[in-house]
């Protein structure tokens, strides 16, 4: 898969992959935002679970000081056919750990459509050769086949499973020489 990384720009903002459009959230994208986390099987296997407007909003706003803070977070997915936000993905921090993690969530109209692992492969090209990061880890609950099968498409091993309360997870990684070696969609 191409993207188009301008990897002269380390605060990129917006990237192009052949049917998405990642591009920095704006507080204009409230509305799409809060259809999409307010779905109950969207938001199944999410730890925040569904969301209301105001929930919405907080992590909206929460996204957007990612970057101010971080020079990278989660990007709007947007859909290059209708040019509607279908979602989010890219790199944030896991938890309050410095460890760097790879996430997507897509509206339910939008699955099983191959965009999750589009959003993962250009988020790790990003997170290995724009920011330099030598480990990329994502986080799933078990149950979740669909984003486990997402994790393994890009190339990500299963390392273990974490233990978080109410909550039964698996942890996947790849670093940045394996990601070198392999041809990552």
């Amino acid at each position: 898969m191409e993207s188009s990384i301008p990897t002269e720009n380390y605060f990129s903002r917006h990237i192009e992959t052949p049917r998405l459009y990642l591009r920095q959230f704006t507080p204009d994208d409230l509305d799409e935002l809060y259809h999409i986390y307010s779905d109950p099987e969207v938001m199944k296997y999410l730890s925040e679970g569904v969301r209301n407007r105001e929930e919405t909003a907080v992590d909206l706003f929460g996204i957007i000081a990612d970057w101010e803070k971080h020079a990278f977070g989660l990007w709007a997915v947007v859909n290059k056919e209708n040019n509607q936000l279908i979602g989010d993905g890219g790199l944030r921090f896991l938890g309050k750990t410095s460890e760097v993690e790879v996430g997507y969530v897509l509206a339910k109209a939008y699955w099983g459509k191959g965009l999750a692992a589009e959003i993962a492969g250009v988020s790790l090209k990003y997170g290995f050769e724009v920011l330099k990061t030598e480990k990329i880890v994502a986080v799933a609950h078990t149950e979740n086949i669909a984003s486990r099968r997402v994790m393994e498409k890009v190339g990500m091993k299963y390392q273990h499973n974490l233990d978080d309360g109410d909550r039964d997870r698996v942890y996947y990684s790849i670093l940045r020489e394996t990601y070198k070696s392999k041809v990552v969609v």
